[in-house]
């Protein structure tokens, strides 16, 4: 019966290898859009639009675009941005979901409840009183107005608050018996047993806010503050017509750095899972 079941498990196998490879093609197809037409002159792009292949491809939109822009700004200003917000939900979001998970203390269920509401609300929903307070403090056009609404993450809470539930009591009050302050619980404790829901948070949290148009847009007016990509939509207003194939070539930059980081953390993350798995 073995035997005669081996074969319908590799042809299954087979099958769902062909499906995920399907649907990698199909999650990749824009990617691999955007990559050509950022290749093909202007004239070819305008003449055949759904030709796929480039007939005499070339760099020079990409050429434009670093002369158009002062990228190593947008791209300073971006990183800086997206790495603070990351590093700041991660810092407040420990203490934040240890209380929430391992603490007793009145209305704790009440407080879970409304952190969990404010991910019911989005960002443009507080833009005004947001925008508000950072005027009367001075902040517009600052890399400071960008970082810190977002400094704390309902989101982030909730993940290391899910998490903690699995870390045993006793291993806490054991650390506390050894006179291990809670700071010290927390950050040396049990943040290396959380690391990935920690890196999966980083990874939600950069990207997220690596490719941000609107918050930048709203708070930003010169290229001080200007992020990555609020400058390459500004492409689109060059000239007397949108110049796709320099559009494109600007996404395909704006996208290479979250894709790289996507791709580091997520080997972290992988390792950090099996390596937390094989210890039981």
């Amino acid at each position: 019966m073995s035997t005669a079941r081996a074969p319908r498990q590799a042809l299954s196998a087979c099958a769902g290898q062909a499906l995920l490879g399907v649907v990698a093609l199909i999650w990749l197809f824009p990617y691999l859009w955007m990559g050509v037409t950022s290749l093909k002159p202007l004239n070819e792009i305008i003449g055949s639009p759904t030709a796929f292949w480039p007939q005499h491809a070339s760099f020079d939109a990409y050429r434009e675009v670093f002369r158009s822009l002062p990228l190593a700004r947008y791209f300073l200003n971006t990183s800086v941005m997206a790495f603070s917000i990351a590093a700041l939900q991660i810092a407040l979001a420990l203490p934040a979901g240890y209380a929430l998970a391992k603490l007793r203390f009145p209305g704790k269920k009440w407080a879970f409840a409304l952190v969990l509401s404010t991910l019911l609300v989005p960002a443009q929903v507080r833009f005004v009183p947001v925008f508000s307070l950072l005027a009367q403090a001075g902040l517009v056009n600052t890399l400071s107005a960008l970082i810190l609404p977002f400094g704390v993450s309902a989101l982030g809470t909730f993940l290391v608050r899910q998490a903690l539930l699995s870390v045993p009591d006793a291993q806490i009050e054991a650390a506390r018996i050894d006179g291990a302050s809670e700071l010290y619980i927390i950050y040396r404790l049990l943040a290396p047993l959380l690391r990935p829901t920690l890196v999966s948070l980083f990874l939600f949290s950069f990207v997220s806010h690596w490719n941000d148009y609107f918050w930048p847009l709203v708070l930003t007016t010169d290229d001080h503050a200007r992020t990555l990509p609020v400058a390459i939509a500004l492409l689109r207003e060059q000239g007397t017509g949108v110049r796709w194939h320099i559009v494109m070539a600007g996404n395909v930059i704006l996208s290479l750095p979250a894709l790289a980081i996507f791709a580091l953390a997520q080997k972290q993350l992988l390792r950090a899972i099996t390596v937390r798995g094989l210890g039981g």
